[in-house]
């Protein structure tokens, strides 16, 4: 019997910070919230996947299951399948802080040259993970899943076609299914990547714009077999407010001026144009201007694209004022002669 080491019973553990080191050649990442009920079978299937996988990676992977604060017996399931497979190692949230914060734990512990995410319903096939693999050796750095003909209801699938159209155009990044769990990386991207919150959906953005070369492959999509969808409307305004997010971080987080500044520009010459109108009526006899609403939108205009601007400048000097020059780009390989 392999022993099992559970992480409750370390109160002063922390994920490593420092760069991995890639001891094994691939890594399964598994985010676990109330699956209780797929988790054996996912586990059978992987393993059985694995055990005719390529030879660089049949006899050197690990599976990362990390529980979401479930509230189910899922941990207890994981803890089972950890006893009968030391491949298997497995993570507890305290409580359930969400997909984002445990894809981090996972890709922080991860020991993999290369990695796998899949969700634990069982709805993607591990089978498939070598066709995002094989996308990984063609020199790509993230590899996501396209569910091509997905088995969800209209209300899944609706909502999730127009987020991927508006995410897809907003951001050049040219994906059909942002949101799908199944993915591969190559371990550059999650040390490179900064997630937090719920940034999960947006890891192709994210990545992308650090300068990794993403793509995607059509999957099969099976029915869900075992629990509840965590699908619910209140996705649907997180998601809104963290494309925002991502949109900013991307775009305007090394330069806050651009944004702030052009706004408080636009604002400032609107409100100055309304109010040399108001002047030019004002000489021309057109007496009083002083109750005219046109006037308090003028200024309130005025005062409105000075903070904009301010706001933007105050950005800048906190920029300057953290700048790390590696933040500015991300490196791939350095070609250099070592002197003898």
């Amino acid at each position: 019997m392999h022993k099992h080491t559970s992480i409750q019973q370390h109160p002063a553990f922390t994920f490593p910070s420092v760069q991995r080191i890639c001891s094994l050649a691939l890594s399964i990442v598994v985010p676990v919230y109330n699956e209780d009920e797929s988790l054996p079978p996912l586990h059978r299937r992987l393993t059985q996947v694995l055990e005719t996988a390529p030879l660089a990676y049949r006899n050197s992977y690990e599976i990362i299951f990390v529980d979401d604060g479930s509230r189910d017996s899922s941990f207890d399931v994981c803890a089972k399948i950890q006893q009968s497979d030391p491949r298997v190692r497995v993570v507890q949230f305290r409580r359930n802080f969400g997909k984002t914060a445990a894809l981090n734990a996972g890709f922080a512990i991860a020991r993999g040259g290369r990695i796998i995410t899949i969700d634990a319903d069982m709805q993607e096939d591990p089978g498939d993970m070598f066709k995002l693999l094989e996308q990984i050796d063609q020199g790509y750095d993230l590899v996501s899943a396209w569910r091509k003909q997905r088995n969800d209801p209209l209300s899944k699938t609706l909502p999730s076609r127009v987020f991927n159209a508006v995410v897809s155009q907003m951001t050049g990044v040219h994906l059909h299914d942002f949101n799908c769990g199944f993915k591969a990386y190559t371990c550059e991207v999650v040390e490179d990547v900064q997630l937090y919150g719920e940034m999960h959906r947006f890891i192709p953005v994210l990545a992308t714009q650090r300068g990794f070369r993403v793509t995607e492959v059509p999957v099969a999509h099976q029915p869900r077999r075992f629990g509840k969808s965590k699908f619910g409307f209140k996705r649907l305004g997180r998601g809104y407010l963290d494309f925002i997010q991502v949109l900013f971080l991307t775009s305007y987080l090394r330069r806050p001026l651009r944004l702030f500044g052009s706004i408080g520009t636009i604002l400032t010459v609107v409100g100055t144009l309304i109010c040399v109108y108001l002047a030019v009526l004002w000489f021309q006899g057109y007496r009083p201007i002083g109750d005219r609403p046109l006037l308090t939108l003028g200024v309130l205009l005025m005062i409105t694209g000075l903070q904009f601007i301010s706001t933007g400048l105050i950005g800048e000097m906190l920029q300057y004022n953290n700048y790390k020059p590696g933040d500015e780009y991300a490196v791939r390989q350095i070609l250099e002669t070592t002197p003898e």
